[in-house]
């Protein structure tokens, strides 16, 4: 049970009731009811320190950052501080088509929404591990020097990835600039865009755990494809009715995944390496095709 004290103070209200219902990465998940009847979630660490440097505050910043657009639902945040963060509850409902398809056409506004540079003006934190978010106006050599290659180096150093292994990212990172595609401005995106992290409840799909920063589109609807993702096809065709995607970007699908996969490395150890090292295989075959 977490201090029922700690959850009031950044709540500035009482609560009737605090349920723990799981966790991940050194957070505690709870379902809290509040004084007025609301019924709240919270993650919460057992001190700033276990947070990170960022804590949560990075998260909340990242909630409302994509709440502006008003595109894709997300939960509203109550309170958020370095080792707790509170947001509305979300009642998961069944996804249908129809809802996937609203889905796709509302990260489609999201994206367009834009950011001001690729990175964020926050810390950035993935799975409890540092994101590094330095703001850049050129995508290609930003997503190889603060997405491959850190996670990478991270990954040999814990023995996950050989000094081989690591040439094979380092050889996309010279190369990020054929990989790469077509030049876009930079979208506004979830970062974490994965099947789990998109709750169904009212006939749509809400967003929840980001890592928001200014991104490419592409990344996050390779996401959604990494682990499954009902009625992705769904998805795939409202989103091209309001942001048709440029040439070539099925292709470039094993480029985008290979950040998250070097994530799962570095997390999970070696039971990823060769998801990773074949998503690195093929981005590189992906070059000059369409």
């Amino acid at each position: 049970m977490p201090a029922t004290a700690d959850l009031e103070q950044a709540l500035g209200c009482e609560l009737r009731d605090a349920r723990r219902v799981g966790g991940q990465h050194g957070v505690d998940h709870y379902r809290l009811v509040l004084a007025d009847g609301r019924v709240a979630f919270a993650k919460v660490t057992g001190s700033a320190a276990e947070a990170g440097p960022a804590g949560f505050e990075t998260e909340a910043a990242g909630l409302s950052w994509l709440a502006e657009p008003a595109a894709v639902p997300v939960p509203e945040v109550l309170a958020a501080g370095k080792s707790v963060l509170v947001m509305e509850w979300i009642a998961e409902g069944p996804v249908s088509r129809e809802a996937a398809g609203r889905f796709g056409a509302g990260l489609a506004g999201l994206h367009l929404a834009g950011a001001r540079h690729f990175g964020a003006p926050w810390l950035g934190v993935i799975a409890g591990l540092p994101l590094p978010n330095d703001e850049a106006d050129d995508w290609p050599d930003w997503y190889a020097s603060r997405r491959l290659l850190p996670y990478a180096k991270l990954a040999r150093d814990s023995g996950a990835l050989s000094p081989a292994d690591v040439r094979l990212v380092e050889s996309i990172a010279d190369r990020i600039a054929d990989l790469a595609g077509p030049a876009e401005p930079p979208s506004r995106i979830h970062g974490d865009c994965w099947s789990g992290n998109v709750l169904w409840s009212g006939g749509r799909g809400w967003l929840i755990d980001p890592a928001a920063h200014g991104g490419h589109r592409e990344t996050d609807l390779a996401m959604l494809a990494l682990f499954g993702m009902p009625f992705l096809d769904e998805v795939l065709r409202s989103y091209a009715e309001v942001a048709p995607l440029a040439d070539g970007w099925q292709a470039r699908v094993p480029l985008h995944q290979l950040h998250p996969l070097l994530v799962h490395v570095c997390l999970f150890g070696s039971a990823y390496t060769e998801s990773a090292l074949a998503a690195a295989r093929a981005a590189l075959r992906g070059v000059g095709r369409s």
